[in-house]
């Protein structure tokens, strides 16, 4: 072969290489789809006791869910052990939120830390969402019975491309990631 013969093809296996690069990069694109955090990961971002309002209450590890996207950001929630707290009945879960999140239509939810309680409604729960550190209330909505079979759990976030449903025993709250 000839040095231009050569240099075409070092070119063109360049080119296609380069061309398999910015195809791969636009399939890529998995790096902002969701999927289920592990126990790891999720222990590096849940506190062992949560901030709420003036106390630190501990946090039942155990129950940890969440959903990280392929640059790392998390939503995820944990069972908190309230007993001989302050929170009466108020508080039942910790959510961390790092990438916005609507829960319904209505409850939107900036990046942040809140505190989740419920009580029994007619229809379902009653599920309230606080800011954890202040107490403030950021809305309420009724988590239905779930309407497919799935195991019953004390809380589970869903990967999106699964249920799309933040689930509370055998009730389930649908939410979008507003990312």
């Amino acid at each position: 072969m000839t040095m231009s013969v050569r240099a075409r093809c070092l070119a063109m296996v360049c080119l296609l290489s380069m061309a398999g690069m910015g195809s791969s990069q636009k399939s890529g694109q998995g790096r902002h789809e969701w999927r289920a955090a592990t126990p790891t990961e999720l222990a590096a971002v849940l506190p062992a006791r949560a901030p709420v309002e003036k106390e630190r209450i501990e946090t039942e590890m155990r129950t940890a869910t969440g959903v990280i996207d392929g640059r790392g950001k998390v939503v995820a929630a944990v069972v908190l052990i309230t007993a001989g707290y302050a929170a009466n009945g108020k508080y039942s879960h910790y959510l961390l939120v790092q990438s916005p999140i609507r829960i319904g239509s209505d409850i939107l939810l900036p990046v942040g830390n809140y505190a989740i309680g419920w009580t029994r409604a007619q229809d379902g729960l009653s599920v309230h969402i606080y800011e954890a550190e202040t107490g403030v209330e950021r809305g309420s909505i009724i988590a239905h019975s779930l309407t497919q079979p799935l195991p019953i759990v004390s809380v589970k976030i869903w990967p999106p491309a699964e249920h799309s449903i933040i689930q509370i025993g055998r009730f389930a709250l649908p939410y979008t990631l507003e990312d």
